[in-house]
């Protein structure tokens, strides 16, 4: 282990490191040395219900391969406790260790139905949408954390969209709102369990994130993301995955991490912390411009960024 891989030696399972933020993290842990299991459900010449064959579980590994750590993509459905155990019994055999659990599945956003009272939701949507926000993470964690805690030190990361002070605004849809405060919870109260035998459990929130997705919707790349800002003002505060990621990252060596068991955490808060900034220096921070303007504020979007 060095200062440029403080986290070599280390196993980290990324759940849902397909695309966007879940991808990113699993880059950066690999660039601090880790070797990262990768895991979803879009691989080549299979695709999710997602519909997006752009972007799969090899193509992550590779790149963490690039980022100097060793990435090992295991297509893996985190609805299905069988697929689960059988990864995790591959770590197990592979390493007798896992340091790093991070939950991201998702995949829900062809679900949403914003703006859409609860009534008039089709429920098996609504419901395979909090399948796939919440009940993936309960599964992957009820299987993982029994090797995870096996040595003190253990981290668990659940990805969500929001923190719990943001949270408690409405989400505009009950499922969603269900689904991304699910996580919150879930860190709060894995932390209060895991405290006891030497681990933690955060939940982290990226802001306006530039996923793949994202990018597509707006009919924009990375390189040109400035264009959407003209369709949604806020979009001048959005961030690349890899603010996230290096956020993460630097919380995963942290050796004082536990200070932050249980709680809720934003990339900005993140990059604040650990004086991390997005690929082109900045450190955007959404929800807390999104906090000034409930509040009735116009503060200048720069000072945020």
């Amino acid at each position: 282990m060095t200062t440029k891989t403080p986290l070599a030696g280390k196993i980290a399972l990324v759940a849902g490191a397909t695309r966007g933020a879940g991808r990113a993290i699993a880059v950066q842990l690999g660039a601090a040395g880790a070797t990262v299991y990768v895991t979803g459900r879009t691989v080549r010449g299979r695709v999710s219900e997602m519909g997006r064959a752009t972007e799969t579980i090899e193509e992550t590994a590779e790149l963490v391969g690039a980022a100097g750590g060793a990435g090992i993509a295991v297509p893996t459905d985190h609805l299905e406790p069988g697929q689960v155990r059988a990864l995790v019994e591959r770590i197990d055999r592979d390493h007798g260790r896992l340091d790093i659990l991070v939950n991201d599945v998702w995949g829900g956003n062809h679900l949403l139905d914003f703006n859409t009272k609860m009534w008039d939701v089709d429920l098996a949507r609504g419901l395979r949408l909090l399948d796939l926000g919440a009940k993936s993470h309960i599964i992957t964690s009820s299987i993982a954390l029994p090797l995870l805690v096996r040595e003190p030190g253990g981290l668990v990361v659940e990805v969500t969209d929001g923190t719990a002070e943001t949270n408690r605004d409405f989400r505009e849809n009950f499922y969603y709102d269900l689904a991304k405060n699910a996580p919150i919870r879930m860190a709060f109260i894995l932390g209060e369990e895991l405290r006891s035998v030497g681990g933690t459990a955060v939940a982290v929130s990226p802001g306006f994130i530039r996923s793949e997705e994202m990018l597509d919707i707006f009919g924009i790349t990375e390189a040109t993301w400035r264009d959407g800002i003209e369709k949604q003002p806020h979009w001048a505060l959005s961030e690349s995955p890899l603010y996230i990621g290096r956020g993460v990252a630097a919380l995963a060596a942290d050796p004082e991490r536990a200070r932050w068991n249980g709680r809720s955490l934003s990339s900005g808060e993140l990059a604040r912390e650990y004086g991390v900034t997005d690929a082109d220096g900045s450190r955007p921070d959404v929800w807390a411009y999104l906090t000034a303007e409930k509040a009735g504020q116009k503060p200048p979007m720069e000072h945020y960024r």
